[in-house]
């Protein structure tokens, strides 16, 4: 059974910085590109970083210079380090494997409140 569960979320000013630990179970994580994706209210989930299972980060242009996605296959974690965060960044973020077809089970997610 697949379980992702999110943590590192918070509180914080703009200019800010947090960091995003996912810890996946199960067979989602091991040679499968994963991703963080983000649902602020009244919008629909967006993919905002992905990394291919061998390290290759891509990124959404809203966050690109800002956000950094990085992975560690020994202990199946992805991450995501939010620097110089905005008010628009504020949402849950959740990950997931990067390919709709190789998605689990949507874990709870991390709320990240960003205050001007």
């Amino acid at each position: 059974q697949v379980q992702l569960v999110e943590s590192g979320g918070g509180l914080v000013q703009a200019g800010g910085s947090l960091r995003l630990s996912c810890v996946a179970s199960g067979s989602i994580f091991s040679g499968n590109a994963m991703g963080w994706y983000r649902q602020a209210p009244g919008k629909e989930r967006e993919l905002v970083a992905a990394i291919s299972s061998g390290g290759s980060p891509n990124y959404e242009n809203s966050v690109k210079g800002r956000f950094t996605i990085s992975r560690d296959n020994a202990k199946k974690t992805v991450y995501l380090q939010m620097n110089s965060l905005r008010p628009e960044d504020t949402a849950v973020y959740y990950c997931n494997a990067a390919l709709i077809n190789r998605r689990g089970q949507w874990g709870q997610g991390t709320q990240v409140t960003v205050s001007s």
